[in-house]
Protein backbone atom coordinates (compact mmCIF):
# COMPACT_ATOMS: atom_id res chain seq x y z
CA UNK A 1 0.00 0.00 0.00
CA UNK A 2 1.40 3.45 -0.84
CA UNK A 3 2.48 5.64 2.05
CA UNK A 4 -0.27 8.10 1.23
CA UNK A 5 -3.61 7.31 -0.38
CA UNK A 6 -6.53 9.29 -1.75
CA UNK A 7 -8.51 8.12 1.28
CA UNK A 8 -6.05 9.78 3.66
CA UNK A 9 -5.81 12.92 1.53
CA UNK A 10 -9.62 13.23 1.36
CA UNK A 11 -9.95 12.85 5.13
CA UNK A 12 -7.30 15.51 5.77
CA UNK A 13 -8.92 17.86 3.23
CA UNK A 14 -12.26 17.48 5.05
CA UNK A 15 -10.48 18.07 8.36
CA UNK A 16 -9.11 21.39 7.12
CA UNK A 17 -12.50 22.34 5.64
CA UNK A 18 -13.95 21.94 9.14
CA UNK A 19 -11.16 23.92 10.83
CA UNK A 20 -11.47 26.70 8.24
CA UNK A 21 -15.30 26.88 8.13
CA UNK A 22 -16.46 30.47 8.51
CA UNK A 23 -20.11 30.31 9.59
CA UNK A 24 -22.15 28.18 11.99
CA UNK A 25 -23.98 26.24 9.26
CA UNK A 26 -20.81 25.69 7.23
CA UNK A 27 -19.02 24.54 10.40
CA UNK A 28 -21.82 22.13 11.36
CA UNK A 29 -21.84 20.59 7.88
CA UNK A 30 -18.04 20.38 7.64
CA UNK A 31 -17.69 18.70 11.05
CA UNK A 32 -20.40 16.18 10.10
CA UNK A 33 -18.61 15.45 6.80
CA UNK A 34 -15.21 15.00 8.46
CA UNK A 35 -15.96 13.16 11.73
CA UNK A 36 -18.10 10.23 12.81
CA UNK A 37 -20.95 11.07 15.23
CA UNK A 38 -18.85 10.08 18.24
CA UNK A 39 -15.53 11.27 16.81
CA UNK A 40 -12.96 12.68 19.20
CA UNK A 41 -10.37 15.44 19.23
CA UNK A 42 -7.63 15.52 21.87
CA UNK A 43 -4.72 17.95 22.13
CA UNK A 44 -2.97 19.62 25.10
CA UNK A 45 -5.82 22.17 25.37
CA UNK A 46 -8.92 20.12 24.52
CA UNK A 47 -10.44 16.67 24.90
CA UNK A 48 -13.86 16.53 23.22
CA UNK A 49 -16.27 14.03 21.67
CA UNK A 50 -19.13 14.46 19.22
CA UNK A 51 -20.04 17.02 16.59
CA UNK A 52 -21.26 19.78 18.96
CA UNK A 53 -18.11 19.70 21.09
CA UNK A 54 -15.87 19.51 18.01
CA UNK A 55 -17.60 22.56 16.53
CA UNK A 56 -17.22 24.42 19.84
CA UNK A 57 -13.43 23.80 19.91
CA UNK A 58 -13.09 24.99 16.31
CA UNK A 59 -15.20 28.10 17.02
CA UNK A 60 -13.08 28.90 20.07
CA UNK A 61 -9.89 28.72 17.96
CA UNK A 62 -11.39 31.21 15.48
CA UNK A 63 -12.42 33.53 18.32
CA UNK A 64 -8.89 33.44 19.73
CA UNK A 65 -7.27 33.89 16.29
CA UNK A 66 -9.65 35.92 14.07
CA UNK A 67 -8.47 36.27 10.48
CA UNK A 68 -6.33 33.13 10.65
CA UNK A 69 -6.63 29.90 8.67
CA UNK A 70 -5.26 26.41 9.19
CA UNK A 71 -2.90 25.24 6.43
CA UNK A 72 -1.26 21.87 5.76
CA UNK A 73 2.54 21.97 5.91
CA UNK A 74 4.40 19.20 4.18
CA UNK A 75 2.68 16.03 3.07
CA UNK A 76 0.20 13.58 4.52
CA UNK A 77 1.69 10.26 5.60
CA UNK A 78 -0.87 7.47 5.89
CA UNK A 79 -1.28 3.74 6.18
CA UNK A 80 -4.21 1.51 7.04
CA UNK A 81 -6.76 3.61 8.99
CA UNK A 82 -4.20 6.15 10.23
CA UNK A 83 -2.66 9.33 8.86
CA UNK A 84 -0.34 11.99 10.24
CA UNK A 85 0.34 15.50 9.05
CA UNK A 86 1.55 18.89 10.21
CA UNK A 87 -0.16 22.25 10.01
CA UNK A 88 0.22 25.95 10.76
CA UNK A 89 -2.29 28.59 11.79
CA UNK A 90 -1.58 31.42 9.34
CA UNK A 91 -2.65 35.07 9.44
CA UNK A 92 -4.49 35.93 6.24
CA UNK A 93 -3.32 39.55 6.68
CA UNK A 94 0.45 39.15 6.97
CA UNK A 95 1.27 35.44 6.67
CA UNK A 96 2.51 35.12 10.26
CA UNK A 97 2.10 31.61 11.66
CA UNK A 98 2.22 31.80 15.47
CA UNK A 99 0.79 28.32 16.02
CA UNK A 100 1.88 25.04 14.47
CA UNK A 101 1.24 21.42 15.24
CA UNK A 102 1.10 17.82 14.13
CA UNK A 103 -1.94 15.57 14.19
CA UNK A 104 -2.56 11.84 13.93
CA UNK A 105 -6.02 10.84 12.74
CA UNK A 106 -7.79 7.49 12.73
CA UNK A 107 -10.43 6.76 10.09
CA UNK A 108 -13.46 4.49 9.93
CA UNK A 109 -14.23 2.24 6.95
CA UNK A 110 -15.93 5.15 5.13
CA UNK A 111 -12.94 7.45 5.61
CA UNK A 112 -14.46 9.64 8.31
CA UNK A 113 -12.39 10.60 11.34
CA UNK A 114 -12.96 8.62 14.53
CA UNK A 115 -10.16 10.27 16.50
CA UNK A 116 -7.60 13.04 16.33
CA UNK A 117 -4.53 13.19 18.55
CA UNK A 118 -3.04 16.66 18.24
CA UNK A 119 0.35 17.95 19.30
CA UNK A 120 1.24 21.64 19.50
CA UNK A 121 4.72 22.27 18.14
CA UNK A 122 4.65 26.08 18.35
CA UNK A 123 2.39 28.23 20.55
CA UNK A 124 2.66 31.97 21.24
CA UNK A 125 3.60 33.06 24.75
CA UNK A 126 0.54 33.49 26.93
CA UNK A 127 -1.73 31.34 24.74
Amino acid sequence: MPANTDRHMTAVARYFEAWNATGPEELTNAVAAAWTEDGTYTDPLADVRGHAQLAAVISAAHEQFPGFAFRLTGSVDGHHDTARFSWELVSEADGAAPVAGSDVITLDAEGRITSVLGFLDRVPAGA
